[in-house]
C-alpha cells in the first residue's frame, strides 16, 4: 500500500514505457506517412500494392494505399485512419492529412528530446491549429461558385491521378453536371450520385447517365432490348408459385389429379402476369426470381422484365419516382414510375441496362470507362474523388488557392501568431508552422524541384504578391500564382486536413505506455 503501483500480467504480455514508448509510436507513424508522400501533387508517382492471393491495386490515392496496406502498429494505424477520416468527411486531401500528421510527430519528437512536457506540445498544437482554421479562412477566395469555377475544383483533384491533361478537363465538367443535377436549396444529394464503371474504352468516353445503370439482361430472350416513355414498376418479392407456410404432403393418385394441380400453378402464374400486363407496365424489376412462365407471358405483351437488386430499387424508385411494391398483388398504378427511354446494351460479354430521363429525377450515374480493369478502377476512384470536393465546395463553402499556396499562407499565419503565445507552448506552435512548410516542400520535390530553394522562393513570393504555389511545367515546376492558373481546392479540404493530422498526432505524443496483449 503506498508502494510501486503492481501490474499483474500475462507472462507474453509486452510492456513499453517512457520514452521508448514514445519513440516506438512516433517512429511508426512517421513511417506510415512516409509511404505516401512520394504520391503528393500533380507530378506524384502511384503505388502497387499486391495482396497475399496476387490481386493488384495501383493507385495514388492515399486512403486507398493505406487501406491496403498491411498495417499492424497500432499508431500507425492512427495515421492511416487519419486519410481515412479525411475521405470520409470530404472526399480529397488524404495524402496531405497523412504527411502533415507524420511530420507534426516529426516535430514533436525533437521537442521532446528538448525536454518539452507531451501536454506542452499537446496545448502547443491545439493552438496553432485554431490559428491555421483563421488563416485557411482569410485566403477562402470571395467569389461565387458557378460551374466554371467548381469545374476548376474538380479537375485540380484529378490531376497527376491517371486521367491525362485532357480528360480531366472533360470528366471535370461530367462531374459538375452531375453535382448539379442533384443540388436543391438543402443542399447536395450526395448519395444520388453513382459511378459505373466498364472497361473497353478510354476514359474520353465516360459520359453522364441522367439515371440508373442496372447490371442485369432482361429475363427472356424474346423480350425487346429497349422501350420509350415507359411504366417502370418495382416489386421486392419472387414472381413464382407461392409455397405454403407449413409441411404438407399432396398425393396424387392419377393423371387428373395431376393435371388439375399443375393447371392450378399455371393459373397463378398466368394471373400474376396478366396483373402486371393490365397495370400497363412496360419494364418490370423484380428484387427475386422470375418463373419462366411469367416471362414467356410478359415477354408476349411487351414487357421487358429483369431480376434486380434491393440498391437497384432504391435507385430506380429516385430516378423514376416509382414505389417499390411488396409483392404483385400489392402492385397498384399509383406505384408505377416513368422513364423517358429504358436501353439494353452490350458491352463485350457484359449487358448493361440504362434507365434514363425518369420522372423522378434525382438519381445521376456517372458511367466511367477505361481501357484495363485497373485503368478503371482507378478513374473510378478519381471520379469519387472530385464529385465529393465539388459536393464540399458547395455543401461547406469556399475554395482556396491550391499548389501548396494556402499551407504557405498557412505556415507563415501561425509563425507570426506564435511570438503571442507565452512559455514553452510557442516552441510547439512554432513547430506546428514548420510542420506545415513540409507539404509545399513535398510538392516542389515531386515536381523535380530543389525543396530547399522552392520553399525559399515561395516565402519571398508570398510576401511580395500575397499568393504563390509550386505549378508543375514541363519537366519541372515553376512558382506562380495557382487562382491566376486554375488551381483551386475546396476550403473544406484544408480544414480536415489540419483538424485530423493535428488530433491523431497529439493523441500519438500523449502516449507513454503501450500494453501488448498475446
Amino acid at each position: 500500500m503506498g508502494g510501486q503501483p503492481m501490474f499483474i500480467l500475462e507472462e507474453d504480455v509486452e510492456r513499453t514505457q517512457g520514452e521508448d514508448a514514445q519513440n516506438s509510436n512516433i517512429t511508426a507513424g512517421k513511417a506510415v506517412s512516409e509511404s505516401v508522400r512520394t504520391t503528393l501533387g500533380p507530378r506524384g508517382m502511384d503505388k502497387m500494392l499486391v495482396s497475399d492471393s496476387g490481386d493488384v491495386v495501383i493507385t495514388n490515392d492515399g486512403a486507398t494505399i493505406l487501406d491496403e496496406m498491411d498495417i499492424e502498429h497500432p499508431a500507425a494505424q492512427m495515421i492511416a485512419e487519419v486519410a481515412e477520416t479525411q475521405e470520409d468527411e470530404v472526399g480529397d486531401g488524404t495524402t496531405t492529412a497523412a504527411v502533415l500528421a507524420g511530420e507534426l510527430l516529426s516535430k514533436a519528437e525533437d521537442l521532446l528530446d528538448d525536454n518539452v512536457h507531451p501536454t506542452t506540445i499537446v496545448e502547443g498544437y491545439y493552438e496553432a491549429a485554431s490559428m491555421a482554421h483563421d488563416a485557411v479562412d482569410e485566403v477562402t477566395l470571395d467569389e461565387e461558385l458557378d460551374d466554371d469555377l467548381l469545374a476548376t475544383v474538380a479537375e485540380s483533384s484529378m490531376t497527376g491521378k491517371g486521367t491525362g491533361d485532357v480528360a480531366a478537363g472533360e470528366l471535370a465538367e461530367t462531374v459538375v453536371n452531375a453535382v448539379r443535377r442533384v443540388s436543391g436549396d438543402d443542399g447536395v444529394a450526395r448519395d444520388n450520385i453513382s459511378v459505373f464503371t466498364q472497361t473497353g474504352a478510354s476514359s474520353s468516353a465516360t459520359r453522364l447517365v441522367e439515371g440508373v445503370i442496372v447490371d442485369e439482361e432482361p429475363v427472356h430472350d424474346n423480350m425487346a432490348l429497349s422501350a420509350s416513355d415507359a411504366s417502370v414498376a418495382f416489386v421486392d418479392d419472387d414472381i413464382e408459385v407461392r409455397e405454403a407456410n407449413i409441411d404438407a404432403e399432396y398425393n396424387v393418385s392419377s393423371v387428373d389429379d395431376l393435371n388439375t394441380a399443375l393447371e392450378a400453378e399455371e393459373s397463378e402464374l398466368r394471373g400474376y402476369a396478366e396483373d402486371i400486363v393490365d397495370l400497363g407496365v412496360d419494364v418490370l424489376f423484380v428484387d427475386g426470381d422470375v418463373a419462366d412462365q411469367v416471362a414467356a407471358i410478359l415477354a408476349k405483351n411487351d414487357v421487358i422484365a429483369f431480376e434486380a437488386g434491393d440498391s437497384d430499387g432504391d435507385a430506380l424508385a429516385r430516378a423514376t419516382g416509382l414505389t417499390r411494391a411488396t409483392g404483385v398483388t400489392e402492385l397498384e398504378a399509383d406505384d408505377l414510375g416513368t422513364a423517358g427511354s429504358v436501353t439494353v446494351e452490350k458491352y463485350g460479354d457484359e449487358t448493361l441496362t440504362f434507365v434514363e430521363d425518369g420522372a423522378g429525377g434525382q438519381e445521376v450515374t456517372v458511367f466511367a470507362r477505361g481501357g484495363t480493369e485497373h485503368v478503371t478502377d482507378e478513374l473510378e476512384r478519381v471520379l469519387v474523388d472530385a464529385i465529393d470536393v465539388v459536393t464540399a465546395a458547395l455543401d461547406q463553402g469556399g475554395v482556396v488557392p491550391g499548389a501548396g499556396a494556402t499551407e504557405i499562407a498557412v505556415a507563415n499565419h501561425v509563425r507570426s501568431e506564435a511570438a503571442s503565445v507565452e512559455g514553452r507552448k510557442q516552441l510547439a506552435v512554432e513547430a506546428f508552422a514548420d510542420a506545415v512548410d513540409v507539404l509545399p516542400r513535398t510538392l516542389a520535390e515531386n515536381t523535380g524541384m530543389d525543396p530547399i530553394d522552392a520553399l525559399v522562393d515561395l516565402r519571398a513570393e508570398f510576401e511580395r504578391e500575397g499568393v504563390a504555389g509550386i505549378i508543375s511545367e514541363g519537366q519541372t515546376g515553376v512558382i506562380d500564382d495557382p487562382v491566376d492558373l486554375s488551381v483551386l481546392d475546396p476550403t473544406a479540404v484544408k480544414h480536415e486536413a489540419v483538424e485530423s493530422a493535428a488530433e491523431a498526432a497529439t493523441m500519438i505524443v500523449r502516449i507513454d505506455d503501450v500494453i501488448s496483449a498475446s
